[in-house]
């Protein structure tokens, strides 16, 4: 098998598999975490704000700490009723306040738990925001290296949140989507646009092996991409997530690729 490399050019074999967890509210339900917990390699759990509770992200934490999982808070917009997938004009003060409340919210459950937060993963408008906004994209790794730089962010490669990460002394992990499309520019489509989210097995079978293996994905103009990452990324809430994960993870295992969290 072909040897891969991640952002800094360092061999590897393997690759992490992280989810968005925790995403209910209340008595909703959103997502099926604990079976996903029995797949993934890293938890992104919601914190509040655009999603999770406090009883929901002590389950997850729980859960997580069982089976060995990484944790990783993911934090969002507050924007409950968007579910955090709309961009939101606010101050980089307001911002990073925001994110030290969320980090620090998750972190009370994780120690609870028997477990701590390994990484930071900024969730939907926020994620794509700080990929392309140096301002947001400093408030966030601000908030992180004042909570502890040792703390990664996970993220789109060759982004303003790459760059800001650099500059705050924080660790920086890309990753790549299974599930999601990507434009030639290595950005994702749109959630607006048709096609912008695989549901399809082949198709993300297809992807996820793509990416892991070979460090490419195509665009949907059939261009290829090249993505280097180190984490490979499955929505809890696509249709049929839970089956799409087994079998993106018995894919990988055909292939000889190892899974495994990027954070211990």
């Amino acid at each position: 098998m072909t040897a891969l490399t991640d952002a800094d050019s360092v061999p590897r074999v393997s690759i992490d598999l992280n989810a968005d967890l925790g995403e209910g509210f209340g008595a909703w339900r959103l997502g099926d975490d604990e079976a996903l917990l029995d797949v993934v390699t890293s938890a992104n759990v919601a914190c509040g704000f655009h999603a999770g509770d406090p009883v929901t992200m002590q389950r997850v934490c729980a859960g997580a700490a069982e089976r060995g999982v990484a944790v990783g808070a993911q934090v969002g917009y507050r924007d409950l009723a968007g579910f955090g997938r709309r961009r939101m004009d606010i101050s980089p003060a307001d911002l990073l306040a925001d994110v030290l409340y969320q980090i620090g919210a998750l972190e009370a459950f994780a120690r609870a738990a028997g477990t701590r937060v390994r990484y930071v993963k900024p969730h939907g408008a926020l994620y794509n925001t700080a990929a392309d906004d140096a301002a947001q994209a400093g408030a966030i790794a601000a908030a992180v290296a004042a909570v502890d730089a040792g703390l990664p962010l996970l993220g789109l490669p060759r982004s303003a949140l790459a760059d800001a990460a650099a500059a705050h002394g924080v660790g920086f992990v890309a990753e790549a989507f299974a599930d999601r499309a990507y434009l030639p520019s290595g950005r994702l489509v749109p959630r607006s646009e048709p096609g912008a989210v695989l549901t399809g097995t082949s198709a993300v079978v297809d992807q996820a092996v793509s990416i892991a293996r070979d460090g490419q994905v195509q665009a949907n103009d059939g261009s290829v991409v090249t993505v280097a990452a180190r984490s490979l990324c499955l929505h809890g809430d696509t249709p049929g997530a839970v089956a799409l994960a087994r079998a993106v993870r018995s894919a990988l295992a055909e292939q000889g690729i190892a899974v495994g969290a990027f954070a211990s």
